[in-house]
């Protein structure tokens, strides 16, 4: 974060302090919280904080084995929200798409065409 430091100083100040906040052992002990870390890079697609959490969270005791069953559980969870991004609007979409009668068939959502 060296560009923040230089070019937004308080703002690199700040993200600190959250981190600091948060980072530290309170209602979850802290190897519980860089689990959860963890399993969040894994959702958000950062390798980098993958790798930076695993560290932490086994310096903090956790096993290889507690690491992968995270990122297990994140994958399942991005495999999950595929499924139930369908559900809208009380509707599923995979029905909508494979219903037979359709009176809209030349519709597209995403041009009005």
């Amino acid at each position: 974060m060296s560009f923040l430091n230089e070019m937004l100083p308080e703002t690199a100040e700040a993200f600190g302090q959250m981190r600091n906040s948060i980072f530290k052992d309170g209602f979850l002990d802290l190897k519980t919280k860089e689990l959860i870390a963890i399993a969040s890079s894994v959702l958000m697609r950062c390798q980098f904080c993958v790798y930076v959490h695993s560290q932490r969270a086994a310096a903090m005791g956790a096993t290889k084995e507690e690491i992968a069953e995270v990122i297990s559980v994140a994958m399942f969870v991005a495999a999950e929200s595929q499924i139930g991004w369908t559900n809208i609007y009380g509707e599923n979409i995979y029905d909508k798409i494979f219903e037979k009668d359709r009176e809209d068939k030349d519709y597209c959502c995403c041009c009005g065409d």
